[in-house]
């Protein structure tokens, strides 16, 4: 019984007293929010067609359609062509800044909006990636994804040396970015531009009282517990969310794989060699040919396929296992993004497998990235190198970067 409670009290004190996973959740940040931006830019030529007044799916189409699911996206508040490029503007400078970490918090939420806004004006325009997107969109806002790897995790750093020295940094930027999107929130509000969603108008305010309270709490409170329990507050919510993101992705490929059993050609191996000969799947004829020569491979991949699938919720419980099969469906997703010319899908994949990557393997790979820099800044002349304290593999940084403004 007593080891029992003191199990549980640790359980306890490790989910309240830290955020879980900071390099995991930095690198689905930077996967998602780069994925999201490399495909705005791919697609900006084609834009006004893809979510645009020129689209298929017409304003009168999508009108209709969102009054009757009550979906969320900014680009139904006007029908003007200057609005949709602004939110299309927008939404490239959100997914630029939070892939860098500059202002998380708030950068997420823009970031979840921009991607709301465009996938439901027109919901015949994505894939199973934009799915996956759309929902980590969500779950991104209510974690603490600028702890590492990040501006966020910079200018904390800075400012801790800045009070070991005595001295003290005033945030301008963040009570300003507050009350310019507050007053946006204010009116979009009482126009009645969020009266057809519920979540998404409660999760808009709630960040930003939030940030309110934080703010509050660590420039006018008299004591320090106002500011732990937000804190406390603060790290069940991401950890929390850290945990939704994983099962949402380990429920992505048992769904996956269990359906594909159900079906004849997976079941006789040769559903691989299907969209292999789809013209529509394949920018590369000569190498989908070769890869499909083989009737011996075209089996072994369709059942590998549905194993790996099927296996990877239960191999969390060994971590060896499980590395070696989150590398086999990385790999998986780099030949799908090649041979059937799908690399957006792949890289959202890839994105939501990086929350299972061991964290000695992502503090090596920001050693690799850190390195890689400093001899590029020597390259280009400037001879200087970051000291060692301000190493990328050493920025574990403040837990309160997370809820910066």
């Amino acid at each position: 019984m007593n080891r029992l409670a003191l199990g549980l009290s640790r359980g306890i004190a490790r989910v309240t007293e830290s955020a879980l996973g900071p390099y995991q959740t930095a690198v689905v940040r930077i996967g998602f929010a780069g994925t999201w931006l490399l495909f705005l830019l791919r697609e900006l030529p084609h834009r006004e067609e893809l979510y645009g007044p020129d689209g298929p799916w017409s304003w009168d189409l999508a009108e209709q359609l969102i009054r009757g699911n009550g979906a969320f996206t900014a680009l139904m508040w006007s029908s003007g062509r200057l609005w949709f490029e602004a939110v299309y503007a927008l939404a490239i400078l959100a997914s630029a800044l939070l892939a860098l970490g500059w202002r998380t918090r708030t950068l997420s939420v823009l970031f979840m909006v921009g991607v709301l806004s465009l996938q439901n004006r027109s919901v015949f325009m994505g894939d199973g990636g934009d799915n996956v997107l759309h929902l980590m969109s969500v779950y991104l806002v209510f974690t603490r994804c600028g702890q590492v790897w990040s501006l966020d995790a910079r200018r904390a750093r800075r400012a801790r040396a800045a009070r070991a020295r005595g001295e003290r940094i005033a945030d301008r930027a963040g009570p300003a970015l507050w009350a310019v999107l507050g007053s946006v929130l204010a009116g979009v509000t009482l126009a009645g531009r969020l009266d057809g969603d519920r979540l998404i108008p409660a999760i808009l305010w709630g960040v930003w009282l939030g940030q309110a309270l934080w703010w509050l709490a660590g420039r006018r409170a008299r004591t320090a517990q106002p500011r732990i329990l937000l804190d406390v507050i603060a790290n069940i919510v991401h950890n929390g969310a850290l945990f939704v993101i994983m099962a949402e992705a380990c429920l992505i490929y048992a769904t996956a794989g269990w359906y594909k059993i159900q079906g004849s050609r997976w079941q006789d191996g040769t559903a691989v060699y299907y969209p292999l000969h789809l013209e529509y799947f394949s920018p590369w004829p000569a190498l989908a040919d070769l890869l499909s020569a083989s009737g011996t491979m075209v089996l072994l991949v369709t059942y590998g396929t549905v194993l790996v699938q099927v296996a990877f919720p239960f191999t969390l419980f060994n971590r060896r296992v499980k590395n070696v099969l989150l590398a086999v469906m990385m790999t998986e997703h780099a030949v799908i993004a090649v041979v059937l010319g799908l690399p957006f899908f792949s890289l959202a994949m890839i994105a939501a497998d990086a929350v299972f990557l061991p964290t000695s393997f992502l503090r090596r790979l920001g050693g690799w990235a850190a390195r890689a820099r400093a001899r590029l800044v020597r390259r280009g002349g400037s001879g200087r190198t970051a000291p060692p304290g301000q190493r990328a593999e050493e920025s574990s940084d403040h837990p309160h970067v997370g809820f910066t403004a």
